[in-house]
């Protein structure tokens, strides 16, 4: 386990590279990849801080803004609607389905 908060951001970003698309959207602006967004978000829970918290982290660290290849710090907003797609918090198609029957409940 490490305390370093460079090789978490480092680790999510080699990790969501492998594992995710380069952008959500191919209509999009293309202003970050969701690999970048991904590990901004492991930051923003390994810092147990809000949106605004991470942005701010960036903002005051350049050098981890380049070990995230990142040009501009997101605005939290970005980062909030990135996790819901991410994460699929919010509801996704699954989530709007009829809960079935607790188990050893007569139907």
């Amino acid at each position: 386990m490490t305390k370093s908060p460079r090789r978490v951001a480092r680790e999510a970003l080699a990790l969501a590279r492998q594992a995710l698309p380069g952008y959500s959207c191919p209509t999009s602006r293309h202003d970050f990849t969701q690999a970048q967004l991904f590990a901004v978000l492991a930051l923003k829970t390994f810092l147990k801080t809000d949106y605004r918290g991470v942005v701010a982290f960036l903002d005051d660290f350049p050098e981890l803004r380049a070990d995230l290849g990142l040009t501009k710090v997101p605005h939290y907003s970005t980062l909030c609607y990135a996790e819901r797609r991410l994460l699929k918090k919010g509801g996704s198609a699954s989530s709007s389905a009829r809960p079935s029957a607790a188990p050893g409940s007569a139907a």
